[in-house]
């Protein structure tokens, strides 16, 4: 069982979490969410009919789903449109099928001995509530790709698919700009075509041999199983998501989850309710997060997001997970320098959790009397603003407070 420490508790203790004296015996602590996913641990929103992951034999193949035959095709688009669109995007040297000079994997690992980059990303879907998993993505940035084509002209978007079994009404489609593509500043976080995650090949469950990252996005614009790129004078952003009624530029939000574990539980008195769950890092950066308890009777009813009992509610601080010894923790041949928003010096995140990133939290409670009750967290971010704001508008990525019941057994 793992264990924290007399000190580290009463240290916890110092931040307002309930607690009764210590016997010099270590106490259980709470089980977390691990810093890094396993690849196969991740939870799955596939989409494709059958989904391409479940592909094999020769069907795999013709897919060109495997290292061998992965091939991401470049092009450009014809698109023009009167009055103000009338030259389209072209290419010096589209890379197709056709031509036999299609983007492979050797040719893309061999960019990496120059471009290679590491980003630890939370991957969220913008219409699930739950993250879905942290990896430590490696790839090569979608900048340095493009140059393989030679000069461009009047681009404005870059689309990108991936493999959706040949049927075009399957194709899911996301973009980014110009500008987000090329002009990162300078240790700032690039789309970029990953391979690896936590230092092996992606699996085709992650949606190898190859995907697209976009660090800020949520998993939407992540594309799986990439097969092709195209540069477009279309300046209008037509991904897929767009559709729906849903925020195509959204991001990640600054966020805290509740674990789902905690529901139903049926907890005997005198023994520690542990509230635990993750929380994400958006933007605008993570202040604390804080959970609130409160006794129930019967069935109460749902509280919105800006209920008075909420808004007003005495809410206390949580623990956040400490970093781990980061060099035991990166895959092998991994610097924590070499990692995006790693301070070189350091080596150590430049924020907690990192940008776009996610640790995990909890608070423990004890001394609870019998009864049913109700735990809800939030976080806070470096605005002040405590969730869901500043933008309530869940079809911009769902970050509504959750509640998880349990009871109190004598």
């Amino acid at each position: 069982m793992n264990l924290i420490t007399r000190r580290r508790f009463l240290r916890a203790s110092s931040l307002g979490i309930a607690a009764a004296s210590v016997s010099r015996a270590e106490i259980p602590a709470p089980k977390l969410q691990p810093l890094l996913t396993p690849d196969l641990d991740f939870y799955d929103v596939s989409r494709g009919t059958p989904k391409p992951h479940t592909l094999v034999g020769e069907a795999l193949l013709q897919a060109r789903l495997t290292p061998e035959t992965w091939r991401c095709e470049i092009t450009a688009d014809a698109f023009i449109e009167d009055p103000h669109t009338k030259v389209p995007a072209t290419l010096q040297k589209p890379l197709t099928l056709a031509d036999g000079n299609a983007l492979d994997l050797p040719t893309l690992m061999e960019l990496g001995k120059k471009h290679e980059v590491h980003f630890l990303k939370a991957m969220q879907c913008l219409n699930i509530d739950t993250p879905l998993g942290q990896g430590l993505w490696t790839g090569v940035p979608l900048r340095e790709v493009l140059k393989l084509c030679g000069r461009m002209n009047n681009v404005r978007r870059i689309y990108f698919w991936g493999f959706h079994n040949h049927d075009p009404k399957q194709v899911f489609k996301s973009s980014v700009s110009y500008t987000q593509c090329f002009e990162t500043a300078p240790g700032d976080l690039p789309i970029f075509l990953a391979y690896r995650v936590n230092g092996a090949p992606l699996s085709l469950e992650r949606g190898g041999p190859v995907r697209m990252i976009v660090p800020w996005s949520h998993g939407y614009k992540s594309i799986k199983w990439l097969q092709h790129i195209f540069v477009t004078n279309d300046a209008r952003n037509n991904d897929t998501y767009a559709h729906g009624n849903n925020d195509p530029d959204s991001v990640l939000k600054t966020a805290a989850y509740v674990d789902k574990s905690l529901e139903g539980q049926k907890i005997p008195a005198g023994q520690p309710v542990f509230i635990t769950g993750q929380v994400v890092s958006g933007p605008s950066g993570l202040q604390r997060v804080e959970y609130w308890l409160r006794r129930i009777e019967g069935e109460p009813q749902p509280l919105a997001d800006d209920a008075p009992e909420l808004l007003n509610a005495p809410w206390k601080p949580c623990e956040l997970e400490a970093q781990p010894d980061w060099p035991s923790v990166l895959p092998q041949g991994v610097k924590p320098s070499q990692v995006l928003a790693f301070d070189a010096a350091t080596g150590r995140p430049q924020s907690w959790p990192s940008r776009y990133g996610m640790c995990a939290y909890h608070a423990m409670v004890k001394n609870l009397p019998p009864g049913r009750y109700e735990a809800r967290a939030r976080s806070v971010d470096l605005n002040g603003y405590a969730q869901p704001e500043p933008r309530p508008l869940q079809k911009t990525g769902k970050n509504g407070i959750q509640v998880r019941r349990f009871e109190i057994i004598a």
